[in-house]
């Protein structure tokens, strides 16, 4: 109000009648300044109105480290800035110690007001926040690092669900974001709950329902029962998932060339199919990239991730490579710490499938086999991923004129150390199966025996190469005497 507004004003009410028209001008201008005004004698409450900056929605509870000013309204000689106490309260002139931990603004500002009233008529108290303590917070649950963490009082963003869960290393992929609680302790004891519903946040992009965080709240992730692959792009691109770029340990067993444990940085390019917002993601296929792709064998149907809760269990989630080479993106899940990748063996490969999945972005590029005996170009041959037998002969040339055409050993390395060899009758108009034309694993080996005929043969001239160089002898001394 202008000053000529402000002397008539004075010199036509009462004192205290001026003081509350001040007060309530000054109210409804600064609302992060707390009033209050002793109550008369028939405890009424005092004139008072408290916004925290930044949490209007909650205000703001006084507790050990926050720093004030209480100005007295006339008397100066009892205003002045003051920290609460470690025992929350504040040591004030001429009334001693005030208890204020987990008041607000005005509440603090009328319990002030009734022990001036002791002393003064009509006192009216004014309180402002100048600085806020530290917050200590608590997260448990589905978070990749749950513990205590201190937020400091010149943090440039809010203390919110989201930010505590950004310090707290993000949510992991099974974390319930639908029913996060805060657990809030009350000043007459038990706590409050409240539910906070981030899949809005993400929906919806309102702000209120990223619920601001006092001075001993302990927050909760749940795990979610049961992964939505539909769901799992758009919580791991959020801000308060896990960052991205961070490596993860996982295990990739069953039909994979190198099956063991692995450490996956995000940063790597090696392709993929993860959306390009997510970044360089570990996903199952970079997994199975990563563990020298799939074997001949695998069911890429039903790919098995096996996932470590918070709470010890296991959970299982089953993906279908199959139909993501048929566009469902969907599939290529997104992996979290401790996850174990599980490919298992298929009963049956069919060939119409074969040459696509061999050219898949999981498959190896190539595997090595060894053929050896009777082919034109006998040793080790490159293939591509899924070859069966027939081709690799043809690879290495075909069958010479001493092959026994008929059939060849294939001769196997186990997964379990064991080798296996067996015979295979050789039919170049079958397509691929089991029996007569089986898929080729990388460093099987391929023995290509001798015909009948050929032995024989070997075999005569082995027995006959002794009489060959005595007759070759004599022969050489009858050319000499001539």
């Amino acid at each position: 109000m202008s000053s000529k507004i402000f002397r008539s004003l004075q010199s036509r009410v009462s004192p205290s009648t001026f003081g509350l028209a001040v007060l309530t001008v000054m109210t409804t201008a600064y609302p992060s300044i707390g009033f209050a005004q002793a109550p008369p004698a028939a405890n009424m409450p005092g004139l008072s109105t408290v916004k925290s900056v930044g949490q209007a929605e909650l205000p703001y509870t006084l507790g050990a480290g926050d720093r004030v000013r209480v100005d007295v309204y006339r008397v100066p000689q009892y205003t002045g800035e003051v920290d609460v106490l470690v025992d929350g309260s504040l040591n004030l002139a001429l009334v001693g110690s005030i208890a204020v931990k987990g008041l607000t603004l005005k509440q603090a500002s009328g319990t002030i007001a009734t022990a001036y009233g002791q002393y003064l008529k009509k006192p009216i108290i004014t309180m402002t926040l100048l600085s806020r303590r530290p917050i200590l917070i608590g997260v448990a649950g589905e978070v990749n690092r749950p513990g205590s963490y201190t937020i400091p009082p010149n943090d440039p963003r809010a203390p919110t669900v989201t930010r505590l869960l950004e310090i707290a290393g993000g949510t992991t992929q099974i974390a319930n974001v639908r029913q996060i609680q805060v657990r809030r302790p009350q000043r007459s004891g038990g706590d409050q709950i409240i539910n906070v519903d981030l899949w809005q946040l993400l929906q919806t992009g309102n702000l209120g329902y990223d619920v601001a965080l006092r001075d001993g709240d302990t927050v909760s992730i749940p795990t979610n029962p049961a992964i939505n692959l539909s769901e799992a792009p758009l919580l791991a691109a959020a801000t308060f998932s896990r960052p991205t770029g961070q490596a993860v340990n996982v295990a990739v067993v069953g039909e994979v060339n190198r099956p063991g444990a692995y450490t996956m940085a995000g940063n790597q390019a090696t392709g993929g199919t993860t959306p390009a917002s997510l970044g360089n993601v570990p996903t199952v296929t970079r997994a199975l990239q990563t563990a020298g792709g799939i074997k001949p064998l695998a069911n890429i149907r039903e790919v098995e991730i096996r996932r470590l809760t918070r709470a010890g269990t296991e959970q299982s989630l089953k993906v279908n490579l199959w139909d993501l080479l048929r566009g469902d993106l969907r599939q290529d899940a997104i992996l979290q710490e401790g996850d174990t990748i599980v490919v298992p063996t298929a009963v049956a490969i069919n060939p119409a499938e074969a040459a696509t999945t061999a050219a898949a972005s999981f498959s190896p590029s190539a595997i090595r086999v060894n053929i050896v005996g009777e082919v034109a170009r006998s040793g080790t041959v490159e293939l591509s991923p899924n070859v069966p037998l027939n081709q690799g002969i043809l690879a290495a040339g075909g069958f010479n004129n001493r092959a026994r055409k008929k059939s060849v050993q294939l001769v196997r390395l186990n997964v379990d150390g064991t080798v296996s060899k067996r015979t295979i009758e050789v039919d170049f108009a079958q397509g691929i199966n089991t029996a007569n034309n089986p898929t080729l694993q990388n460093n099987d080996v391929i023995i290509v025996g001798r015909s009948g005929l050929a032995s024989v043969s070997d075999t005569l001239g082995q027995v006959l190469s002794p009489i060959g160089s005595v007759f070759s002898f004599f022969n050489f001394l009858n050319i000499f005497r001539r």
